[in-house]
């Protein structure tokens, strides 16, 4: 299935389950190789396309699909106009209950792929009980009532709004309002005229929310709650002072991993927090979820050099987030990539405490408290070092964003002439009537210096017009990775520099780049 956001995804996506077949959900935004590559790793034998892209089914596109033995070619249908008229027409249909027999917690129910930052997406199986958790769990931890409306204009293809949207509505019986795409500026608009109670977030859209234009229906909406996942500590407040939405919903999870966790905030004692737990939770289940001490040369969890064995950290340490797995019965809880064994592999990390046992990767470093609430600090491979130092990128981006003229904050190392490790480079938006060129670079400069320690304080500022974000609004880094700060890599960009010795940001060009391959400029 490759759809944008309309009633007709969900239909056909049920339609497909009836029939007891196993939807795969594509980007609708992906085009060319990373398109191709979507549909030959499902193995599917029919391709449902949603007119508006059919732009995308170049020749090239269609070549690949077919193939000399029928049984491996994708069939192509368009839903044409007349196509659904057609199946408006038609009669009623179920299939045999034995189409729908099999089905285990543990088996495929989707396909959802990655968002592909890395490298071309992967298909994650998703086991029957995620979309269970969604309309048994999530639906009653949220308190969702029949009268509820649930907006949502996350993309369906993402398990967000299709597991945590869609499938969590069923749940009580409420409504779900269908936003075609996210707008900072029409969201809350939106969500006022369709009466909406419930709103759903992912990624950036916070901050976006918050730095756009003040608009009249700002406070004037019925949203008691926002639910979604990846809200900054530092927008926030900001967030729910501006739009008086009572009630932050964060949750921790992936759409392949197998675990999550979930906060409630009225207040500011779970403010920022991606999950709490208490004495009782901790005593149950506190086995199943661990943080272990990180490598960060490696970047796999460090081992005890005498015993083999990987190490928990203390309260208030950094470490990664570990699952416990059942060695003998992996796919019980972590069903892995369709068709990627290595993939697969590299998720799962074994004799971690004792001879045997299993745990699945989270790739995320989080930290938890001694008051049982958890803390996000970054994604494995994020993270840098900087003067032996590790560097998380979330929290220089909170500290850069944190400053009023800034609208935007992606943080990143990027590696140098001369220099060990990478230094910190930030790439920023400024609001309009705001440049580094005037006092500022100075104040800005100041701002981080109070908020982080000296190692970690960017020493690199990109000025950027645009940002590159996934489809589900998380920052690309990978380009900005590779292409450092060397000018002639930067496109037109405007790139900044705490010299050595200077107190603010000043231009950073051709000449100063090569004092750093030079040598004559030590940072």
């Amino acid at each position: 299935m490759d759809f944008t956001n309309k009633p007709q995804f969900i239909w056909i996506w049920f339609a497909l389950w009836s029939l007891g077949a196993i939807p795969a959900f594509i980007n609708s935004n992906l085009e060319g190789n990373a398109f191709t590559h979507c549909v030959k790793v499902s193995t599917t034998r029919l391709l449902i396309l949603d007119p508006a892209i059919e732009h995308i089914l170049t020749d090239e596109a269609r070549q690949q699909f077919a193939a000399d033995d029928k049984a491996r070619a994708v069939e192509i249908q368009l839903l044409q106009p007349d196509v659904e008229v057609q199946i408006q027409g038609g009669l009623p249909y179920r299939a045999p209950d034995e189409a729908r027999s099999g089905a285990l917690k543990d088996t495929p129910s989707l396909l959802i792929y990655t968002s592909g930052t890395t490298g071309l997406p992967k298909a994650a199986n998703v086991a029957w009980s995620k979309p269970s958790s969604g309309y048994l769990f999530f639906s009653r931890a949220l308190g969702l009532k029949v009268d509820d409306r649930y907006y949502t204009a996350m993309p369906l293809y993402h398990s967000s709004a299709s597991l945590l949207g869609v499938c969590q509505a069923f749940g009580p019986g409420c409504t779900i309002v269908l936003g075609p795409k996210f707008s900072p500026r029409t969201q809350m608009k939106q969500c006022a005229e369709t009466g909406a109670t419930v709103m759903q977030y992912i990624g950036e859209m916070c901050r976006y929310m918050v730095t756009s234009p003040p608009s009249p229906y700002d406070k004037s909406h019925s949203v008691r709650m926002a639910f979604g996942n990846g809200m900054r500590p530092d927008v926030w407040q900001k967030f729910k002072d501006r739009f008086n939405i009572g009630t932050v919903c964060e949750f921790y999870g992936a759409t392949e991993g197998p675990g999550a966790s979930l906060v409630f905030s009225n207040n500011d004692y779970l403010r920022g927090a991606i999950g709490n737990t208490g004495r009782l939770q901790r005593g149950l289940f506190g086995g199943n979820t661990v943080l272990v001490k990180h490598d960060h040369d490696t970047e796999m969890p460090w081992r005890d050099p005498k015993t083999n064995t990987c190490v928990t950290v203390p309260r208030d340490e950094v470490g990664e987030l570990i699952y416990l797995l059942d060695p003998d019965n992996i796919k019980d809880k972590f069903q892995g990539y369709l068709g990627n064994e290595k993939a697969n592999e590299g998720k799962i990390i074994r004799n971690v405490f004792k001879k045997g046992d299993a745990y699945y990767r989270s790739g995320d470093l989080q930290r938890l408290d001694k008051d049982g609430r958890w803390w996000f600090v970054d994604r494995i491979g994020d993270t840098f070092r900087w003067k032996g130092e590790n560097v998380s990128t979330a929290e220089v981006s909170e500290a850069l964003g944190s400053h009023p003229a800034l609208h935007e904050a992606n943080v990143y190392g990027v590696q140098l002439p001369n220099h060990d490790g990478r230094a910190g480079c930030g790439a920023i938006g400024l609001h309009e009537g705001h440049s580094l060129d005037g006092p500022l670079g100075a104040q800005l400069a100041d701002h981080v210096r109070r908020r982080l320690p000296k190692y970690a304080v960017p020493l690199f500022l990109r000025v950027q017009k645009a940002f590159e974000v996934t489809g589900t609004l998380k920052h690309q880094k990978v380009a900005l990775r590779n292409q450092g700060v060397d000018p002639s890599k930067t496109e037109e960009d405007e790139l900044f520099w705490l010299s050595p010795g200077s107190n603010k940001y000043e231009r950073f060009g051709k000449a100063e780049w090569e004092r750093i391959q030079g040598g004559s400029a030590k940072l």
